[in-house]
């Protein structure tokens, strides 16, 4: 469904939001090295790259080549030449991009929900990340509170992007990192989850 992702995803009217919170919570500079894992068709990487310039990177990793065809498109309208896509299995980074620098940010939008072997793709990633930088988690959950009534909806967009909305990934950065902040959008539909690595 990659051709059609960016019109059926709902991105405007619920996800463009958490992908918006995200980017703003990871607190992004000019010239930051950024790795976008789960990248999808792009839709996060014309913020990122507002917020590093032409002087930082954007790497940008998915497993689907039909999803990073779209992403090309989009990474060629713009003429950036500093992002950069990378077809590969988050869980199982490959070898050039464990060889370059250490990123300054990583960021995951709606990712690990899908991801399979999600919590090795944290790792690997995290791994990538340098001492003090920031990580981002942008992922679902099923509403809460007075929001409940809209679960059936949520459940069938979960359904629809094969999410796992029990999953709540985000536990890990919770667990493991310092100054971490936790937002909550869409009734508890969304949750944005950003931390620094200590050291």
């Amino acid at each position: 469904m990659a051709g059609l992702y960016d019109v059926v995803s709902l991105e405007w009217p619920v996800y463009r939001a958490g992908r918006v919170a995200g980017v703003a919570a990871t607190a992004l500079r000019a010239g930051d090295r950024v790795l976008d894992v789960g990248c999808g068709t792009g839709l996060t990487m014309p913020l990122v790259r507002a917020s590093v310039g032409a002087g930082g990177a954007v790497v940008g990793v998915d497993a689907s080549p039909q999803m990073l065809r779209r992403a090309r498109s989009r990474v060629d309208r713009a003429g950036w030449t500093n992002v950069h896509l990378m077809l590969a299995d988050a869980a199982d980074p490959p070898p050039a991009l464990r060889a370059g620098p250490e990123f300054d940010a990583v960021l995951f939008v709606y990712a690990l929900s899908v991801v399979a072997d999600w919590r090795r793709a944290w790792e690997r990633a995290i791994d990538l990340l340098r001492p003090g930088g920031r990580a981002t988690i942008v992922d679902l959950a099923l509403p809460a509170n007075g929001w409940r009534i809209l679960s059936p909806a949520a459940r069938l967009a979960c359904l629809a992007g094969g999410s796992d909305p029990h999953r709540h990934p985000w536990t890990p950065l919770e667990a493991g990192f310092v100054d971490v902040r936790h937002e909550v959008l869409r009734g508890g539909h969304i949750h944005v989850v950003s931390g620094r690595r200590s050291g």
